[in-house]
């Protein structure tokens, strides 16, 4: 088993559970919940290994110096690493209230019966309870990781029909989220910001500061970093437009506004050959020669433009500097991370700071939240004693979160006269995909990462990227197709000097590697007049993907007569080679206009044992939706001047008169690892719906987003 960074960072039980006065637990994680629904997961595992009723249960509020760290809510690990890491602690817990309460009654271990946190001698009035026994003996102890935990068929939790804690409110509209915060002597604040990352501040005008002061508003200014705060959100609204006409910027030089295909193909890159999933320091070999058994050889190329999170919400952040001490709530995915980067750039001790998780608007990423806190403290220490409230407008999100950078991917391979793939060759160029600020990192890699440390005092530079060598790290996840090809020549190229700021967006690289290994798969199958279900499972050996192919291709009515004008397609993988499998099935049709409409999707998913099944299934659907989103709508605009999408008619999205019926099918594995499912289901929809679109109408799209520009530019008219 992988080493878990969860339980050797945290390993003693005092670290995930706290017992609470009023007969409650509080079980603790570092996993932010963002939608996910990871607090309802953990606390499931955790009542099932203790016996103990669920409504006796919380899940603590994520807090720095409180929470374990558990790093950033990321890379669906939270289930694998949390998740386990609870369930542990809660077995181990359990084993040694037994052992306490035997040796406090004299008894074997066998006599000592456990009901609802309630420990009794079998036949005798004498008990005890987890309170008790927690106030008596403490829970700084380590955890055990082969403590026996509980077999699935005496689960009487885990994998059952529950509602979701908090539910109601999301949907009736009564939850808070951070922006909805409100202190005593509270001032809002908006920041100023520039067209591009290279603009300085060139000149303000001290008649406008002086009548922003007169009337009542504090303007800060540090470098290019400027900003403006008031009592009245209103107000400030309007401070902050006419602080923006008052302000003269050097913007520096234009960005480069020539087609990213040529950008990726000429800019200066660093290049990595992928063996079995990890890129290696080695010189790249030369591709292989087309094999002399090769009947049939195709190559493509597919692209992927820039896309944004594209969070409902915009980002904001409400900070409070007091006694020389930084206190931030934050929908930050790293409340740990985000400390660090705070106490780098504020040149403070991580002590100093406390970062309160907050609910905000999900993203699953990188996006702005992280950037929008740091903005609030920078005001909240010029402003000290006075809790500072920012929130980002709609052109901020858009204009400065980090993007999921530009892709491009070209593949080759050949079939023999058997219609077998006898050669394989993938080839991907992108800026990263991971720019967050890391703790401890080298100069120029930590808070410098920050939007706001671009700006403060004399500026800095975007520092160049760092080629992430992990396996299925960024630019090459799901680079090495899942399927049973001998030779393979795989390439990571680290492209550098690309126009615009990138970062983590959901799935990483994998969902434009997949979008092509997928579609090049159909396109093989075609060439050789082989049915595209077929021709995959003919080169599938892994058994648990090819049972969610055949489930999702079977609900799809794979076998059956499409209806007229309809096509359908399929698509298939295992998120970073190690978590869930999906394979996702769709049926479409294309208008005169070039439109495509989605009529059904069926994502079939093995995420090993399920815990929570409606919150798996909601991670499913809205994993294929998002991706959908991005499939065919999603594109971020620039110019020489900067980014030009920033609202929701240039930046449009999946409307819900777009959403088909979608059906999840879940194959449970009890007693299996959890297997991360989070990012699954938005992997391989891309290529599903471009291998139906080629059913439908015979055009073969390899551009992202599929827009009827890119359809009728691939149909050739």
């Amino acid at each position: 088993m992988a080493p878990n960074p969860s339980l050797q960072k945290q390993p003693n039980v005092a670290d995930w559970f706290a017992f609470t006065e009023g007969g409650m637990l509080a079980v603790k994680s570092g996993k932010v919940d963002i939608g996910q629904r990871i607090s309802d997961a953990i606390l499931r595992v955790a009542a099932e290994e203790l016996d103990l009723d669920p409504a006796r249960m919380v899940v603590a509020l994520r807090r720095t110096g409180f929470s374990p760290d558990e790093g950033v809510t990321s890379g669906s690990n939270s289930m694998e690493e949390s998740g386990t890491t609870v369930r542990l602690a809660a077995a181990t817990l359990r084993r040694e209230f037994i052992a306490r309460a035997a040796a406090a009654f004299g008894v074997g271990v066998d006599e000592i019966e456990l009901e609802d946190g309630t420990l009794r001698v079998a036949g005798r009035n004498q008990s005890t309870d987890f309170w008790q026994l927690a106030n008596d003996g403490g829970l700084d102890f380590a955890i055990d990781p082969d403590v026996a935990v509980k077999a699935p068929a005496d689960y009487r939790v885990v994998g059952t029909a529950m509602k979701s804690r908090g539910i109601d409110a999301l949907v009736r509209g009564k939850a808070r989220f951070v922006h909805d915060m409100v202190m005593p002597g509270m001032l809002h604040a908006r920041t100023v910001h520039p067209a591009r990352e290279s603009s300085r501040l060139a000149d303000l005008d001290s008649d406008v500061l002086a009548r922003l002061a007169a009337e009542g508003f504090e303007v800060v200014r540090d470098g290019a970093f400027l900003a403006v705060a008031g009592a009245d959100e209103w107000r400030v609204i309007g401070a902050a437009e006419r602080l923006a006409r008052a302000a003269v910027w050097d913007d520096g030089p234009p960005l480069d506004e020539t087609p990213l295909e040529t950008q990726l193909t000429r800019l200066p890159r660093r290049s990595f050959p992928v063996v079995d999933g990890t890129p290696t320091t080695d010189p790249v070999p030369p591709a292989p020669p087309v094999p002399e058994a090769a009947a049939i050889s195709l190559e493509a190329r597919f692209t992927r433009p820039y896309i944004m999170h594209g969070t409902i919400g915009p980002s904001a952040g409400l900070a409070v500097w007091s006694g020389g001490g930084l206190t931030v709530w934050s929908q930050s995915q790293g409340i740990y991370p985000l400390r660090a980067a705070l106490a780098g750039l504020m040149d403070l001790a991580d002590d100093a700071i406390i970062v309160h998780h907050a609910l905000g608007a999900g993203c699953y990423g990188h996006n702005g939240a992280d950037d929008a806190a740091v903005e609030a403290a920078l005001i909240a220490r010029a402003l000290p004693e006075r809790p500072i409230l920012l929130k980002w407008t709609r052109a901020d999100e858009h204009g400065w979160e980090p993007f999921g950078p530009p892709m491009m991917m070209d593949l080759a391979a050949s079939l023999d006269a058997a219609g077998a793939i006898v050669d394989w060759r993938h080839e991907v160029a992108s800026d990263t995909h991971i720019a967050r600020p890391r703790p401890g990192a080298a100069p120029g890699f930590g808070p410098e990462r920050l939007l706001a440390a671009r700006f403060l005092g004399e500026g800095s530079a975007r520092a160049p990227a760092v080629p992430n060598m992990t396996h299925h790290g960024g630019i090459h996840r799901n680079a090495d197709p899942i399927y049973d090809i001998a030779n393979r020549h795989v390439v990571k190229h680290l492209v550098d000097g690309l126009p615009l700021r990138t970062s983590a967006l959901r799935t990483l690289g994998a969902y434009a590697n997949v979008f092509a290994i997928e579609s090049f798969m159909d396109e093989l199958a075609h060439a050789s007049g082989q049915d595209a279900l077929a021709f995959r499972l003919h080169h599938l050996s892994d058994d648990r993907a090819g049972e969610v192919l055949r489930r999702a291709a079977a609900a799809i009515g794979w076998d059956e007569a499409r209806p007229k004008g309809r096509g359908r397609g399929l698509g298939v993988a295992r998120y970073k080679a190690t978590k869930a499998y999906a394979a996702i099935a769709v049926e479409v049709s294309v208008a005169e206009d070039a439109g495509i409409t989605l009529h059904r999707a069926v994502v079939a998913t093995d995420a090993g044992q399920i815990v929570d099944p409606d919150a798996l299934r909601a991670q499913l659907e809205g994993g294929f939706l998002q991706s959908a989103s991005w499939s065919l709508h999603e594109a971020v605009g620039f110019d020489r001047e900067g980014v030009t999408s920033r609202d929701w008619e240039s930046y449009p999205i999946l409307a819900f008169a777009e959403v088909p019926e979608v059906e999840t099918i879940l194959v449970d594995r009890p007693g299996l690892p959890y297997l991360g499912a989070g990012e699954g289901a938005s992997v391989p929809t891309a290529a599903a719906i471009a291998n139906a679109l080629f059913e439908a109408t015979g055009v073969r799209a390899r551009h992202l987003p599929l827009t009827p520009e890119n359809l009728r530019a691939a149909a050739g008219r």
